[in-house]
C-alpha cells in the first residue's frame, strides 16, 4: 500500500512542514552536484550521517565538541539515493500538514527532531552501523497521526497481485500496515545480520520514531491538561 493524499484538510499553512521538505530536496539536490566527486560524496556522507559507535566512542573520551552532535540530527536531511528522498517527503507531505496544526509550528519541529534523535539511538543501540535518512522522525509523525485521526480518510494505492487501484482506507488501517511491516521486516532482518544478508534499512529507527512519537505526543496531550501547555 502506497498513501497518495489524505481526506483531511489544514486551516493553516504547514509552513515548518514545508520548510522540512524543501531543506531535505535541497540536501539531495546538493549531494547530486557532488556525484562526479566520490571522495566527495564519501565525505560529505561521513560527516553528517549519524554512527552510533562512533558518536558513544567520542562521548565516552570526552570529546563533547559541536561536531560530536551535529550528526544527531544532520543525519535526518542525508538521504541515500532518489526512491529514499521521495518516499520520505511523500509520507511527511501527507501526514506532516495535521500533526503541525494540531501541534503548533514551534513544538511540531521540536517534536519532529526529537523522534528523530529517538529513532536514532534505538537504531544505534540494536544495529549500531551509520545511517542517513527523514524516516524515523518521519515515523514519529505517523504515530501522532494515528493517534489524533485514526478514522482519516487516505487515498491509498493498493497492489492486487496484478491489478492496481485506488481505495479510501483509515489512517488505522494505512499506518498499521506500515508499523507492522517494519516490525516483521527487523526482525527478519535480527536473523539475516547472523548470515550477512540483512538489507541496508534501518527498520528500528522506524518503530523507535513511531513509538516516540505516540509518547511525546501522549505527554505533550497531559501538560495541556494540566493548564501547561497549549496546542497551537
Amino acid at each position: 500500500m502506497i498513501p497518495l493524499r489524505d481526506q483531511n484538510p489544514t486551516t493553516k499553512t504547514p509552513i515548518v512542514n514545508r520548510l522540512l521538505i524543501v531543506a531535505n530536496i535541497l540536501v539531495w539536490i546538493y549531494v547530486l552536484t557532488l556525484v562526479r566527486q566520490p571522495s566527495a560524496i564519501a565525505a560529505f556522507y561521513d560527516q553528517y550521517s549519524f554512527d552510533w559507535t562512533e558518536f558513544v566512542t567520542q562521548i565516552a573520551q570526552g570529546h563533547l565538541a559541536l561536531a560530536t552532535f551535529v550528526p544527531l540530527f544532520s543525519h535526518m536531511f542525508v538521504h541515500g539515493g532518489w526512491l529514499h528522498v521521495i518516499g520520505n517527503m511523500v509520507y511527511l507531505w501527507i501526514f506532516g500538514d495535521n500533526v503541525e496544526e494540531r501541534l503548533g509550528s514551534g513544538q511540531y519541529f521540536v517534536f519532529y527532531i526529537l523522534c528523530g534523535i529517538v529513532a536514532a539511538i534505538g537504531q544505534g543501540l540494536v544495529q549500531p552501523e551509520p545511517m542517513v535518512g527523514a524516516s524515523g522522525a518521519i515515523a514519529g509523525v505517523l504515530g501522532a497521526y494515528v493517534v489524533m485521526f485514526p478514522a482519516a480518510r487516505i487515498s491509498t494505492l493498493v497492489f492486487l497481485g496484478i491489478f492496481i487501484t485506488i481505495v479510501q482506507l483509515p489512517a488505522l488501517v494505512v499506518i498499521g500496515f506500515f508499523i507492522v511491516l517494519q516490525a516483521i521486516d527487523a526482525l527478519a532482518e535480527l536473523r539475516l545480520t547472523a548470515h550477512q544478508a540483512a538489507e541496508n534499512i534501518a527498520y528500528f529507527a522506524h518503530i523507535f520514531g513511531f513509538v516516540a512519537g505516540i509518547l511525546l505526543l501522549l505527554l505533550l496531550r497531559r501538560r495541556r491538561e494540566q493548564g501547561r501547555f497549549r496546542f497551537g
